[in-house]
Formats: structure tokens, C-alpha cells, sequence
């Protein structure tokens, strides 16, 4: 019997699934991703989550054939690692990844892969017609999209293709992102950044009377839109995203010419209408080529293992004519 595995290492947690050649998933776990102190105790996280779910599989690790993760980034791809992760304490400035994975299951086919590639591997594999050319794009914490265009998947020399949050959408800057950058797609419109972008709109004009606890320590996101088409200032903030998250999508689209856009992450997944509604309305009367169908993805939060997954199964493609059992 043939066995793949697909890992998940996100800033909130880590997940692993066991499946048999099918596909059919018969083991998994999910722990929250170590804050550290090093690389090393992320590293021994994701150790222990794959174990657990070959324990569940009751599989020994050593026989999975091949596995795949889907990671935050960026990458050295060429000592398989994250390197200095924008979401994670700053003490973590590298975590092992691809060698150890290789040592736990005793093969050299780990295939690692950016999250949000992962992401588009998962759709692509699980799509009724197996698009050639097709993006997926996840609105989380953070923003970035994994990319197949002509039928390959785009992970760039280094790993890092698909970093699109932070192309800049605002010249002049007004927010910091996260890597350290103003005007990035990512300091507006991820999860993380809404709190501050609507403390910034507040102050440009004092006079939208508001509900939101703008200096409230547990401000969060999922303040804004639960107070949607309540309070001035929340209705304010999404209609400024929806302008933000539309030129970011027509960007793509014009860059890759996708058949298909799928969206994931928390604040898409959570936010359908709020969100992904206004890029399709936007999108469609901002690009100047065919408009791809825009959508939200079946796979929920199982997208990037799913993904890893398949890229297991199919020598890191998500092509289902390149399937391995």
C-alpha cells in the first residue's frame, strides 16, 4: 500500500493528513504553530504533527512515499527553509523544513511549496475540468497567490512567486506592510492590517461617528465587518478595500490571464459577500482582457493541506494525469 502526506504550516497553526493512493484522507492532526524561541522548535512542531497523524493513520512514517507542504514564506529553497517569517516572533529567523520532513519519512520526495502555491495545487486537483490557467488567492493575515499558468505551476528559482500582497497598490504609502514596506496590497486589505487601516480613515475625518473600539486592545478585523451596514465608519473601511482588493485582482488578472480566480483565507471565506462580491462587480469593469470567473473555494480551511496533498500525489503539479498510485 502506497501512502502520501500533506503539511500545512501556517502563523496559527499547523496541520497533517495521511491518505491512501486515492486520495482517501484516514489520518490527521492539527496542533498551534510554536512561537519559538528558534526555527527549530517550528520545525520540531511540524515533526510532531505528521507523526500524530501517521499515528492516527496507524502508518508508520517511513512508509509514506512522498509528501508535500504548503508554508508560509519566503523560502531558501535550496536548504528547503523558511527564512526570517513576517508573521512569527522575530527571534524565528529560519525553520527547517524540507530535510527533516525527508529524514521523518525516509524519502527524498518532499515537495515544498509557498501556501498560497499550495492553495492553487488544491484547486487545481480538486476542479471539475482541471483548469490550466487558474489563480488562488488567499485574503488571511496576510495576502498572496499561488499561480498556474499554461498548465505549470509558478513557484519562481527561489520559491517566492506569488508574493502579490506585496505589490503596491497605493504610491503614496500611507501604510507600513508587515515585511516593512508602504503601500503594499497586503498593509490595506489582510486581516492583520484592517485594524490600522480603519484607525487611518478614522482620522482623516474625525467627523464619521463610529462603534468600532478603534483603540481598544482586542480590535480586530471581524470588528469591521460584524458592524457592516450598522456604522458609518465600518461601511467606510470595506467600500475602501473593495477599491484596494479590485485593483490588486486586476493586477493579476493582466498579469497571468487566469480562467478562474478562487479566493481562500479567513477574512474571504468568512466575508463572501463583503468581500469577494465587490472585487467581482470591480474587477469585471477594470480589466481590459477577459474577465476570469471569480469565486470562493469549496475546500474551505482544508485548501493549502489539500493542496500539499496533491502535490504529493502528483510529483508537485495538482495534475491529476500525473497521479502517482
Amino acid at each position: 500500500m502506497v501512502y502520501y502526506a500533506g503539511v500545512d504550516l501556517g502563523a496559527t497553526n499547523v496541520r497533517a493528513i495521511v491518505a491512501e493512493a486515492d486520495g482517501t484522507t484516514i489520518g490527521s492532526s492539527r496542533r498551534s504553530t510554536p512561537r519559538g524561541p528558534t526555527g527549530i522548535d517550528v520545525t520540531e512542531g511540524v515533526l510532531r504533527t505528521l507523526r500524530e497523524a501517521c499515528g492516527e493513520a496507524r502508518v508508520n512514517p517511513e512508509r509514506i512515499a512522498a509528501a508535500g507542504i504548503g508554508s508560509i514564506g519566503p523560502f531558501d529553497l535550496a536548504e528547503g527553509a523558511v527564512i526570517d517569517p513576517a508573521n512569527l516572533p522575530d527571534s524565528i529567523d529560519r525553520i527547517p523544513l524540507t530535510g527533516p520532513v525527508a529524514k521523518l519519512i525516509d524519502s527524498d520526495e518532499v515537495h515544498l511549496h509557498n501556501d498560497t502555491t499550495a492553495g492553487v495545487i488544491g484547486e487545481r486537483f480538486h476542479a471539475a475540468s482541471n483548469p490550466d490557467d487558474m489563480v488562488y488567492i488567499t485574503v488571511s493575515s496576510g495576502i498572496g497567490a499561488g499561480i498556474c499558468c499554461d498548465g505549470e505551476i509558478m513557484g519562481g528559482w527561489d520559491g517566492n512567486a506569488g508574493e502579490i500582497g506585496h505589490s503596491v497598490v497605493d504610491p503614496c504609502g500611507r501604510l507600513t506592510c508587515g515585511c516593512g514596506r508602504d503601500g503594499h496590497w497586503e498593509a490595506y486589505c489582510s486581516g492583520n492590517a484592517i485594524p490600522d487601516y480603519a484607525r487611518l480613515l478614522a482620522e482623516d475625518d474625525p467627523s464619521i461617528e463610529t462603534a468600532l473600539p478603534l483603540e481598544g486592545p482586542d480590535f480586530t478585523a471581524k470588528d469591521v465587518f460584524d458592524l457592516a451596514g450598522e456604522d458609518e465608519l465600518a461601511d467606510y473601511v470595506i467600500d475602501q478595500l473593495a477599491h484596494w482588493n479590485a485593483i490588486g485582482v486586476t493586477n493579476v488578472v493582466h498579469s497571468f490571464a487566469p480562467i478562474v480566480v478562487s479566493f481562500g483565507g479567513a477574512v474571504a471565506l468568512y466575508n463572501e459577500e463583503l468581500v469577494v462580491d465587490p472585487i467581482r462587480d470591480r474587477v469585471a469593469e477594470m480589466v481590459m482582457t477577459n474577465v476570469p470567473e471569480i469565486r470562493v473555494t469549496d475546500l474551505g480551511d482544508d485548501v493549502v493541506v489539500e493542496g500539499a496533498l496533491a502535490s504529493a500525489m502528483t510529483g508537485g503539479t495538482g495534475d491529476r494525469r500525473r497521479l502517482r498510485g
